[in-house]
């Protein structure tokens, strides 16, 4: 009996004890390098809403009932570099995990990356854009190596250009509707208020809206999220500009929920790398946020930003050789200084009010309304009654002198090779003297300065809706519309010296660019050469639900948008109107409303996350977008006429890729394999022509500024990245990076060439095959790898090295020349010297020689007080490597006898123009916050 009792209260007592034994996860973090506690550290579950913030002595436990299984901890706090700790927790049981570490980022890394955006993704002369800006909030190794190391390379992450990644500001997308890119300058400078970024890459789910194949970053601007206090920093640079002075102050969230923010920044230079590349930006940030209730929040948010930056040149290989890599052709000295003819002006300001609605604690509703409006202004020299300005006019160059035709000319290359060395930089004086002359005897000035101007207005309306649906579910959806007007015109901003006027005519052709007014003389202010609207209306919507579970993640998105377009031409040029005997217009293709066009895009993807422990992932993503054409590729010449491109269509991408991911507390690693096909996109591009003699085609006139349009094009992007680093010390990490891809053209698309010239013909060519099918896409190197170091002392100072190497960059190749114009004579067979393989030579793709870059980057910071100080440099490009970032084609030899005549003499009268990477160059920064 007394045993049947012992064993029964045995077993009571058992139950009670495993019943009240509960599941712990608890646990310490330190600093890494002194050991000591950090408190309020967001120690969060992954994949879930748990998460803990440490005490003062850094220690933490969850009160929540942690999953059991593998699980992963993140680790976060502001100033610090975010870690992720795989842990096992099982039931009934405690997990302990004791002194994780952080390590400060005392490097302040967002305060160079933004440089580098204002200074090279802007770049509209040399085609060329990358997305460093897109990538400077990325934790992954393989992110930041393409955003620090590589863009000043104009490295292309995975080959694309920026428009396939999405940027926005407040949840309001920011990309450009012309040419689907964002407008860096439009925010730059504020990179202290720009630190709050939420950044997805490739076809990862964002909470805002269904992305790009390169992701979506999102600015977040509310006030009440900047940390107290304020912000000075004097930087000084030798890249775009020379200085730069900055300072923010964010009031935290105040009695009475009121937030403010502010910001404040002037960036400017005489001159940057290049010559002649003034910089002149001013700032203005402003949030104001109030929190209404614990449920509602209305933020409100301003930016300002005008800036200006002297543009520079590409050169052909000649050029280079008698000057330096810093020529810039586009200025000359006036008046004691260096005046650029090439000006970019940029100011749009931007609005923004954003209400926040927490309908309970799972669920949240962001409505948003932004409005910006502005111009943006690119100034050039016309010369309708003068010679070409250009210093670096074929013309005037030793090759041109070697080439003629009669034998070379050695006495005049001579000269002209002085010339160009000793004064070859427009002449300003003898500008001014030709108009002030002209106006003496009653003349129209033979030159002017114009500017080409968009000013654009653009209001954007949405609402993100966000809900857990459970602890393992969650769905996001949006609905965006965007109303856009865009005004474009030309603009006599200065007259130089003349006091007669500009005459708006065609000084090529003779047409009038304004029919209805005729031989017109402008003034300063009065609008020239063209003058048209494009209206547009953007209705999109997106929905996706997201699945976290212990072994796999996995996610499904969809999206729907409607595109319309709609020129309205508000003059009649002369060379697309045709008229009776009496002079009255029969039909025009210039003015009125042209076709209203309506694209529909549609965008599925979806992806899975497999764990195979806590420390190995499988991820793998796929996607299928179709899109509206940008407004720049949609018609042929929007400045002179309504007609659209042939057989215009959505642009479509299929994108994959696979990851095999590798994480511990010491070791970070991440191999890629990714996949894109570009089909029915279209290129257009503008330039002058000769060689255009093909049967075929019919011309009247075998030269002429043409409009190429390259229709139906098919692109193959194939590659691998890989990503790691290695925490080997408490002070050392190692890392490494590389991508190899192969970006090449995968058909013959189409191609026809419109210009004014060809009036007997309509205005337009015959449709040509361009065989362009395993050419390579130009724009960056293909292959680019990088391993470096950082040392991190326990005083509070760093260093870093890395060396960076670059291969497979090839010139931008002319489409025309790969066509039958470039082969056939004008009786329609083939040049009676036409050699197969001479020509497969001549139509060679050139590739640039491969380099290395030596970067350094190192800082300190102080603690006073309550106060810090922060110094930060680099040096880029330490070993001063000379090598070519870019280039392209002329498309001026447009056929087999020019072009091997050209490249049959020692130095190519038309030989490729090229951008050079800048040579050694520095960034200083020193900032006081409190």
């Amino acid at each position: 009996m007394k045993k049947s009792l012992f064993i029964f209260l045995f077993g009571i007592f058992s139950v009670v004890t495993a019943v009240g034994q509960e599941t712990v996860v608890k646990g310490s973090v330190t600093e890494a390098i002194s050991f000591e506690p950090i408190p309020n550290v967001t120690v969060a579950i992954e994949g879930t809403v748990i998460s803990v913030e440490t005490n003062d002595k850094g220690e933490f436990e969850f009160l929540q009932k942690v999953p059991v299984g593998e699980q992963v901890l993140i680790i976060s706090k502001s100033g610090y570099y975010p870690k992720r700790y795989p842990i096992v927790v099982n039931e009934g049981q405690t997990v302990n995990i004791t002194d994780m570490t952080l390590t400060k980022d005392v490097s302040d890394a967002g305060l160079y990356t933004i440089t580098l955006t204002d200074d090279e993704l802007d770049n509209d002369d040399s085609g060329l854009d990358n997305i460093s800006g897109l990538l400077q909030s990325s934790l992954d190794v393989f992110q930041r190596t393409a955003a620090f190391e590589f863009s000043s390379s104009f490295f292309k992450v995975r080959g694309l250009d920026s428009e396939n990644g999405s940027v926005l500001i407040n949840g309001i997308e920011m990309n450009k509707l012309y040419d689907g890119r964002p407008q860096w300058s439009d925010w730059g400078g504020l990179n202290d208020v720009l630190r709050n970024q939420e950044l997805t890459t490739g076809l990862h789910p964002s909470t805002y809206n269904f992305g790009g194949v390169l992701g979506t970053v999102n600015m977040n601007v509310r006030a009440s999220q900047y940390r107290e206090g304020g912000r000075v920093t004097y930087s000084s640079s030798n890249r775009s500009y020379t200085n730069r002075i900055m300072g923010s102050y964010s009031s935290g969230l105040l009695d009475g929920g009121w937030a403010f923010t502010f910001m404040a920044t002037r960036r400017w230079g005489n001159e940057g790398y290049q010559d002649a590349t003034l910089y002149d930006a001013n700032s203005l940030f402003a949030s104001v946020e109030k929190v209404i209730n614990e449920k509602h929040s209305i933020n409100f948010t301003s930016i300002y930003t005008p800036n200006r930056r002297g543009k520079s040149s590409p050169n052909t290989q000649e050029v280079y050789d008698l000057r330096d890599i810093k020529y810039n052709e586009y200025w000359g000295w006036l008046d004691g200084e260096k005046k650029n003819s090439r000006i970019k002006e940029v100011e749009e300001p931007i609005f923004m009010l954003n209400h926040y609605w927490d309908i309970n604690s799972k669920t949240s509703l962001n409505t948003n309304v932004g409005y910006q409006f502005g111009k943006i202004g690119n100034s050039r020299l016309d010369y309708g009654g003068g010679a070409n300005p250009s210093p670096a006019y074929y013309q005037l160059l030793p090759s041109y002198f070697l080439a003629d035709p009669d034998g070379p000319d050695y006495a005049g290359a001579y000269q002209a090779e002085q010339n160009f060395i000793n004064d070859g930089q427009i002449d300003w004086y003898r500008i001014l003297d030709a108009n002030v002359t002209n106006s003496s005897v009653g003349l129209n000035g033979a030159y002017v300065l114009y500017e080409d101007r968009s000013d654009d207005t653009q209001l954007s309306v949405n609402s993100i809706f966000n809900t857990e649906l459970n602890e393992n579910i969650m769905l996001n959806a949006a609905v965006t519309y965007k109303g856009f007007k865009s005004e474009n015109f030309g603009e006599i901003i200065d007259l130089l010296g003349s006091t007669v006027g500009y005459l708006n005519v065609d000084s090529f052709d003779g047409f009038q660019y304004d029919y209805q007014n005729p031989d017109r003389v402008l003034g300063e202010g009065d609008k020239y050469r063209y003058n048209y609207n494009i209206n547009s209306d953007i209705i999109s919507g997106y929905a996706q639900a997201q699945f976290k579970y212990n072994k796999v993640d996995f996610f499904v998105s969809a999206s729907l948008t409607n595109t319309t377009y709609q020129r309205d031409g508000l003059w009649q040029n002369e060379a697309y109107i045709t008229t009776d005997d009496a002079g009255n217009v029969l039909t025009d293709d210039s003015s009125g409303k042209g076709k209203k066009l309506s694209f529909t895009g549609i965008g599925a993807k979806g992806g899975v996350t497999y764990k195979i422990t806590g420390k190995h992932l499988i991820d793998f993503n796929a996607g299928y977008i179709t899109k509206a054409p940008s407004i720049r590729n949609t018609y042929s010449n929007s400045r002179e006429n309504n007609n659209i491109v042939d057989g215009i269509t959505e642009e479509k991408i299929t994108s994959a890729d696979i990851s095999y991911i590798f994480r511990s507390p010491i070791v970070k690693a991440k191999l890629t394999g990714f996949y894109s096909k570009i089909e029915d996109a279209n290129e257009i591009a503008f330039y002058y022509a000769d060689g255009l003699t093909n049967a075929s085609v019919q011309l009247n006139e075998t030269s002429a500024f043409v409009q190429e349009v390259l229709q139906g094009v098919d692109k193959q992007h194939i590659g691998g990245e890989l990503g790691i680093e290695a925490q080997v010390t408490p002070t050392i990490l190692l890392k490494g990076a590389a991508s190899v891809g192969q970006y090449t053209y995968s058909n013959n698309p189409n191609l026809y060439l419109t210009s004014s010239s060809f009036v007997d013909i309509g205005g337009r060519t015959d449709t040509f095959t361009s065989n362009l099918k395993d050419y390579k896409v130009a724009g960056g190197p293909q292959q680019a790898y990088s391993v470096g170091f950082e040392y991190r002392d326990p005083d509070y100072w760093w260093f870093g090295a890395t060396a960076n190497f670059f291969s497979n960059t090839y010139v931008d190749i002319s489409p025309l020349t790969r066509t039958e114009n470039f082969y056939l004579d004008s009786d329609g067979l083939p040049y009676n010297n036409y050699d197969p393989d001479v020509a497969r030579e001549l139509l060679k793709q050139e590739e640039f020689d491969s380099y290395m870059v030596v970067n350094l980057t190192g800082g300190k910071s102080w603690k006073i007080g309550d106060y810090y100080i922060g110094f930060f440099a680099s040096i880029n490009n330490l070993l001063d490597e000379v090598y070519k970032t870019g280039g392209f084609e002329q498309g001026r030899n447009a056929n087999y006898e020019e072009l091997l005549a050209d490249k049959s003499n020692d130095k190519p009268v038309f030989g490729s123009k090229y951008w050079y990477g800048r040579g050694t160059t520095y960034f200083v920064n020193v900032n006081f916050r409190f």
